[in-house]
């Protein structure tokens, strides 16, 4: 990344206390910038489109979603090509079935973010947007 421009983030989580967290742990490195915060999936949709984050860290079990369906979602995040990070405290297949459906690139765990949030932006960002999905 270059020098004085950083990877913008927007958080999407529907608990405030997660959303907290996730921000203290991004702030801690000068090449990131959270831009927005978001507390359900049409609010997260919306900031999207108005702030275009290079990232979107998206809790895939949030309020709302049964009004969307799975394209919905990810077809509404699809025009300011922000690369979707889902989360979730399950990492099971439907939750990772669910997170690709939306758009997602990959799935974290919440209990991992710690360690492998930052990393994984940083190499979202370094990667070409073809080659994004991870194959845990």
């Amino acid at each position: 990344m270059r020098p004085n421009i950083p990877i913008t983030v927007l958080l999407a989580d529907d608990t405030e206390m997660m959303r907290r967290a996730i921000q203290r742990l991004l702030e801690d490195d000068p090449e990131i910038e959270v831009v927005g915060e978001a507390a359900d999936f049409t609010q997260s949709i919306k900031m999207t489109l108005e702030l275009k984050p290079q990232i979107v860290v998206l809790d895939v079990h949030m309020p709302n979603y049964s009004s969307l369906t799975p394209l919905e979602i990810r077809t509404s995040f699809a025009p300011c090509a922000a690369r979707l990070v889902a989360i979730s405290i399950w990492d099971d297949t439907d939750t990772k079935t669910l997170a690709e459906s939306f758009g997602a690139v990959l799935l974290l765990d919440k209990a991992k973010l710690g360690t492998e949030l930052v990393p994984t932006i940083k190499r979202l960002l370094a990667t070409p947007l073809g080659d994004q999905h991870d194959e845990r």
